[in-house]
């Protein structure tokens, strides 16, 4: 069901100057300067701004969806529906597309990245979102899990701790809204950098991205990459990658891999995603 009554006027609702998509680490700050998800706001038109919430990879999704909501009015926004889709057949509802043809943003919140590539790939909801992040329609966002479905190859679960090996990450299709890439969040607080190196052997092609808690990596549309946040984006590009064992080992055995490129980045600096370089926050 669609939450909140608000009415959109037949009045076009102004773009926002700048699009972007906006992959969180998860653990965003909601309560104090909320740099991130006021990053989001703005990118989405401020004031002026239409706002669609999808909290469908929750367990509790209509008071996530309502916290953001809270959030979304207090910096100002006037129009604001959460989508509460618990069903694929929502996917095809008239309702939620009419209102998805009139936002100016869309949040994906955190929860089970398994659950929302369920309800919401394949879609003609999701179809219509990505083809409006496309053409740099609307800003997309997405926490946690909303952060983990971003590429076409998605990482779905496994552990972290331990040394790459075949076994230590679940790969599932994600929603491929950033097809180039595979995302992993919660990613030093979490341990993770073994579980994005065990799914880049299996996927050399893609680009990896480990985002901490608290932390953005910013898409923008001229293919700079810009972090904000407190924490760090580490970015793993195996294209040139000259070996692993990947054919050859065992179940459980640790996994080679030769001359990969790892770049660890920090608020404000940048990274071009067709160039393959990192641009410091002072360039």
């Amino acid at each position: 069901m669609l939450q909140s009554q608000t009415k959109v006027n037949d009045t076009p609702m102004p773009q926002a100057t700048k699009t972007a998509i906006l992959v969180i680490g998860g653990a965003e700050d909601k309560v104090h300067g909320k740099e991130i998800l006021h990053t989001f706001w703005t990118h989405s038109g401020g004031s002026d701004a239409v706002i669609g919430i999808i909290p469908s990879a929750s367990r509790e999704p209509v008071l996530i969806g309502e916290r953001y909501q809270r959030i979304f009015e207090e910096m100002g926004s006037k129009h604001i529906k959460v989508l509460d889709i618990r069903d694929r057949s929502q996917g095809e509802d008239p309702l939620f597309q009419e209102y998805v043809e009139e936002c100016t943003g869309i949040f994906l919140t955190g929860g089970d990245q398994l659950r929302l590539c369920g309800l919401l790939a394949d879609t003609p909801l999701m179809e219509r979102i990505r083809q409006r992040v496309q053409l740099g329609e609307i800003t997309l966002a997405g926490t946690s899990a909303g952060a983990a479905v971003m590429g076409h190859h998605m990482i779905a679960g496994g552990s972290s701790g331990e040394a790459p090996n075949r076994p230590l990450v679940d790969m599932a299709m994600g929603l491929g809204l950033i097809p180039e890439v595979i995302v992993d969040q919660h990613f030093h607080n979490r341990n993770r950098m073994s579980r994005l190196l065990s799914a880049i052997s299996i996927y050399p092609e893609r680009l990896g991205i480990g985002i901490d808690e608290d932390t953005c990596a910013m898409f923008e549309r001229d293919g700079i990459i810009r972090v904000i946040g407190k924490g760090t984006v580490a970015i793993v590009d195996a294209r040139e990658m000259s070996y692993t064992n990947l054919s050859e080992v065992s179940v459980n055995e640790p996994l080679s891999l030769h001359n990969l490129r790892l770049h660890l980045l920090s608020h404000s600096d940048c990274y071009h995603l067709h160039k393959h370089l990192p641009i410091a926050k002072n360039a």
